[in-house]
């Protein structure tokens, strides 16, 4: 009889790190990129109750032959209660029957996901003399975030920004961690000194502005995935080169939406950053131009973490089997 795993939340940190999912992430991009996976159309709403927004993400990946849905979204007043405000579930699916196959925890694969998105597009868009990391945003995933960037290139230094200061020494201490210097300033000087800039906020007015940015920088711009969002300054995209894991959802839901609105961009000018993995597109092409990486966060990436968790505990007999 078919058996369905599941993996609970707690379990997933020690069966998902940094590495396993910058890998699982990137070739589910490259796969994106290769027409051997997509994502389906997401379904997100506000429900009506708590202030919460609720929604679906699904897809199949044919390279990997991974097939599913996470659903979940985001409930503000959770953390009034000691719970995460980000809520969600991953349910993985045989793509041969269509029987269901695993369920497991998706908040600690959410946020380790994002930041591996990130990562990526450090790894391949960053110059390689970068040093100083800038960061937007010191919420939950921030620190995340930090843990998988600082992996990629050899930092010297973290300037962060936060519209809530108090928040800053999350940050502080995750630095401190990496046994790397941090100091908390304005955006202005952030923009001055960093050469990677990384935003994980929840705003719908943009903070970082173009003005902010100098020649060479590369911005990962994380926290954009709904209607109305915004980060940057849409000025922004027409001086970058602009990328994102998924051009459809860059341009509705990401952070591109706004450029897009304005005219300041065209869609045709958006390239995957799977086209970069597979060797498809040079990426960055001169030590000063400005790089950004639109990170909607796409079914895909959430289905191959959950998969590498599935094999990972099974592997260990530590998933829970129930039989269909």
């Amino acid at each position: 009889m078919p058996k369905l795993a599941i993996v609970p939340e707690a379990l997933c940190p020690e069966l998902v790190d940094e590495d396993a999912a910058f890998e699982a992430v990137s070739k589910a991009f490259a796969a994106m990129a290769e027409d051997k996976a997509s994502n389906f159309p997401v379904v997100r709403e506000a429900i009506g109750h708590a202030d919460a927004l609720y929604g679906f993400k699904g897809g199949f990946d044919r390279a990997g032959m991974t097939l599913g849905v996470k659903a979940g979204g985001y409930w503000p007043h959770n953390i009034d209660r000691g719970v995460t405000n980000h809520q969600s579930t991953v349910f993985l699916f045989d793509p041969d029957t269509g029987q269901p196959s695993a369920l497991v925890g998706g908040n600690y694969l959410t946020a380790v996901r994002t930041a591996a998105a990130a990562a990526v597009s450090i790894r391949h868009l960053a110059r390689e003399d970068s040093r100083v990391l800038g960061m937007i945003g010191a919420g939950h995933q921030s620190a995340f975030q930090m843990r998988a960037a600082v992996r990629q290139r050899h930092f010297e230094k973290v300037v962060a920004w936060n519209p809530h200061p108090e928040m800053l020494p999350r940050l502080a201490e995750t630095a401190k961690e990496l046994d790397l210097p941090f100091e908390a300033v304005e955006l202005d000087q952030l923009g001055a000194e960093a050469d990677v800039i990384i935003t994980i906020t929840s705003s719908f007015a943009p903070t970082l502005l173009a003005e902010h940015v100098r020649p060479g920088t590369h911005i990962a711009c994380m926290g954009t995935d709904t209607k109305g969002k915004q980060e940057v300054e849409p000025a922004l995209f027409k001086a970058a080169s602009v990328f994102t894991d998924e051009v459809d959802q860059s341009v509705t839901i990401g952070e591109a939406q706004h450029a897009i609105a304005e005219g300041l961009v065209d869609r045709a000018a958006i390239t995957p950053i799977g086209a970069v993995i597979a060797g498809l597109h040079p990426g960055r092409t001169s030590r000063d131009e400005i790089t950004v990486f639109d990170g909607t966060g796409v079914a895909l990436q959430d289905l191959a973490v959950a998969a590498v968790a599935v094999a990972r505990a099974r592997e260990r007999g530590v998933a829970q089997e129930i039989e269909l």
